[in-house]
């Protein structure tokens, strides 16, 4: 598991909520597609966001970048599932025609934590309302359909302190419920630091109970937001 962390809780004793074992998709890098309608340019710009601020500096960013084109219309949404915060704005097109095409794109896409400007230069001819709602929408599925994904997961970072007799054991244990040592600091006993996914995470803390005859329990340190690049 390639994992890039953002620390979002620490936890005492390993209390947790259903919510924090949600795995789901996002962008892994921001991504850009460009198609031609009609003479006009759409260039579709997604990207990760983790918060409506960092949304809005995305925004930001891009409208910057392309500041001479007729129009950069963003739609974003943040979270996933009940929890999701969504966006749009048709930037001066028709009302419906930009905003809500790329929203209900994104909605489709089963993504979360997701930002996208579609840019527009207009080439002289107008589409109509039903033309616009077309091009935004096969712009946003064109650079959707390029995105790299990864996932959204929720960690659990361990400490257990293992007898030098049972290290090997409890090794292999880790690994077979896709843990991943961090740090082995070795004194009369080993302390091992690891990682487990919320999910992984109970089967191995019965599997050591059960290795060690009782004798050995993980106490969880914190617990993190990862993203695991697939």
């Amino acid at each position: 598991m390639a994992s890039i962390l953002r620390q979002v809780a620490a936890m005492g004793n390993g209390r947790y909520n259903s919510l924090m074992s949600t795995h789901y998709p996002i962008p892994a890098a921001e991504t850009r597609v460009e198609i031609e309608v009609k003479n006009s340019r759409f260039i579709a710009t997604a990207a990760p966001v983790v918060s409506v601020d960092e949304a809005r500096a995305f925004i930001a960013r891009i409208k910057a970048e392309f500041r001479d084109a007729s129009h950069n219309v963003p739609a974003f949404l943040i979270g996933y599932g009940s929890t999701v915060t969504a966006h749009c704005h048709d930037d001066g097109e028709p009302s419906g025609t930009a905003g809500r095409p790329l929203l209900a794109v994104l909605q489709g896409s089963g993504l979360g934590d997701v930002a996208l400007v579609v840019t527009r230069y207009f080439g002289g001819t107008k589409l109509g309302t039903g033309g616009l709602v077309r091009a935004y929408t096969d712009a946003a599925k064109a650079v959707l359909d390029s995105l790299p994904r990864a996932e959204k997961v929720m960690t659990h970072t361990v400490n257990v302190a293992v007898p030098y007799a049972l290290l090997e054991r409890v090794r292999l244990l880790t690994a077979a419920h896709n843990g991943r040592v961090l740090e082995e600091t070795f004194a009369a006993d080993v302390t091992i630091t690891a990682r487990f996914t919320v999910e992984s995470f109970p089967a191995f803390q019965d599997g050591l109970r059960e290795l060690s005859h009782g004798a050995l329990t993980a106490e969880i340190m914190e617990t993190c937001e990862a993203i695991d690049v697939q």
